[in-house]
């Protein structure tokens, strides 16, 4: 879409991705080395019963999400910023993610460029809202 079509208030929801213990334990072991994400022994011993995913793990599959909309198309040029970024509820092996995005920010910033600001939550497939994320990204007008 063109930033000129976007409306504040508009909302998007995206397609859904399962969550593995696969996907968990790699994501984990490269980029959030902890108990909770990699040891199943220590993780069933914590608050949790378990391995879960990683709160940097949920934030990059929602915004794949949203990115994969097709929304910003070729038209982006850059994300901005993060702000009030909230790990709500733990992600689990098998959760199924989906992204309801609401846009809460449109700003025009030059005569060809704008700054269009979303709010993710991310829900798993009990409804629970597991993340809230608002990004904010220039776009070509």
């Amino acid at each position: 879409m063109k930033f000129t079509e976007l409306s504040l208030g508009q909302v998007f929801t995206t397609k859904s991705i399962k969550v593995t213990k696969e996907n968990i334990t790699r994501f984990a072991s490269e980029f959030d080395p902890q108990y909770m994400h990699l040891d199943e022994k220590k993780a069933e011993k914590g608050m949790f019963n378990g391995i879960i995913a990683s709160g940097m793990h949920t934030l990059a599959l929602s915004f794949k999400l949203w990115v994969e909309e097709e929304i910003y198309g070729e038209d982006v040029i850059a994300g901005t910023q993060m702000n009030n970024v909230k790990f709500i509820k733990p992600v689990f092996p098998d959760d199924i993610l989906f992204v309801i995005v609401k846009v809460i920010d449109i700003k025009k910033l030059k005569k060809d460029q704008g700054i269009l600001t979303v709010l993710l939550e991310t829900f798993n497939d009990r409804d629970e809202k597991v993340l809230n994320a608002e990004l904010s990204a220039i776009m070509k007008l």
